[in-house]
């Protein structure tokens, strides 16, 4: 028996020249972009995309000319791929390594696992993945003339042996500050409101998830000044997610804040440019005495047995 776990998640450029790309494919995916014409959609994310190419590359070149989710995934199945007999491998939706490509290395396996490294449900992150790795998976059946065993780990946010990795990074990122005197931020990716009245579960996990940190934070004995909840990453005139984290920010009294990028497994454009930089510059605007952003999981040792945990189906 040969098996291989896949992770997924949604990626990010590489270099410069993959800005558009990623533009281009994430603006493509319907589950991204709700229009059910299909040239209508390819049409509007070029638009979105020539509009927005030039601001996007600006902000990547702050943070190195790329993203670091595609560099810490892979060292991620480096490591997991030290233990054991099982094979750790990574897809992306909207940069390369596409599933398309990834899935062919394994066309002999009899065991394919896909593991979306997302801690909450959407429409957005899981379901795009996965929509996308089974209809591939379908086609190898069908060229290979295949039929691999396939397994899908779920969103695990309540998993309590996840959340203690949080809590870990949490107390790292304090060093030497008492969190009396600190607030600490969950700043969760911001969705469209019309995407949550259509029945996307996200908003309420995130909610889930957040109580549920607050409980262990209290467990460990980590008695913040406030816990609060807000969402980043909003895009467009539409209504999203509220309390934005701009706006917790500036009507917030104490001025000195930790935030946790709660929506994510690896660190990305998200936190490395909109949270340590942009938001880092707004909080330097408003004379904060301390800003600090925690790490996702990445490459935590502890993250790493997690996933050969929940791998061992």
């Amino acid at each position: 028996m040969k098996k291989v776990v896949i992770l997924l998640n949604m990626g990010g450029p590489s270099n410069l020249d993959e800005v558009d790309i990623f533009l281009k494919n994430m603006f493509r995916d319907k589950f991204i972009l709700d229009i059910k014409s299909d040239f209508l959609r390819n049409l509007i994310a070029a638009l979105i995309t020539r509009l927005r190419s030039k601001r996007a590359k600006k902000n990547y070149k702050l943070i190195g000319s790329r993203s670091r989710i595609s560099l810490i995934t892979e060292e991620l199945c480096k490591f997991l791929n030290k233990n054991g007999d099982t094979k750790f491998d990574f897809a992306m939706n909207y940069t390369a390594p596409f599933f398309k490509d990834v899935i062919k290395k394994y066309a002999n396996y009899s065991d394919i696992i896909l593991f979306p490294l997302y801690p909450h449900y959407s429409i957005t992150t899981i379901k795009s993945s996965l929509v996308n790795s089974l209809n591939e998976i379908k086609k190898l059946k069908k060229d290979y003339n295949v039929n691999p065993n396939v397994k899908i780990i779920d969103f695990f946010y309540k998993d309590f042996k996840y959340n203690k990795i949080i809590i870990k990074n949490i107390k790292k990122a304090l060093s030497n500050v008492d969190p009396n005197e600190v607030s600490l931020i969950f700043s969760a990716h911001s969705l469209p409101v019309k995407v949550i009245k259509k029945g996307d579960k996200y908003e309420k996990h995130i909610k889930d998830h957040f109580e549920i940190l607050k409980a262990m934070l209290k467990d460990n004995f980590l008695d913040f000044k406030e816990i609060l909840l807000s969402y980043q990453s909003k895009l467009g005139p539409i209504k999203w997610l509220e309390p934005s984290l701009d706006y917790t920010l500036r009507n917030l009294k104490n001025k000195k804040v930790l935030i946790y990028p709660l929506s994510f497994c690896i660190d990305n454009s998200e936190t490395d440019f909109e949270l340590n930089i942009e938001y880092r510059a707004l909080a330097k605007e408003l004379e904060f005495d301390f800003y600090k952003v925690c790490e996702c999981p990445n490459v935590d040792s502890g993250f790493c047995e997690y996933i050969l945990e929940k791998s061992n189906l």
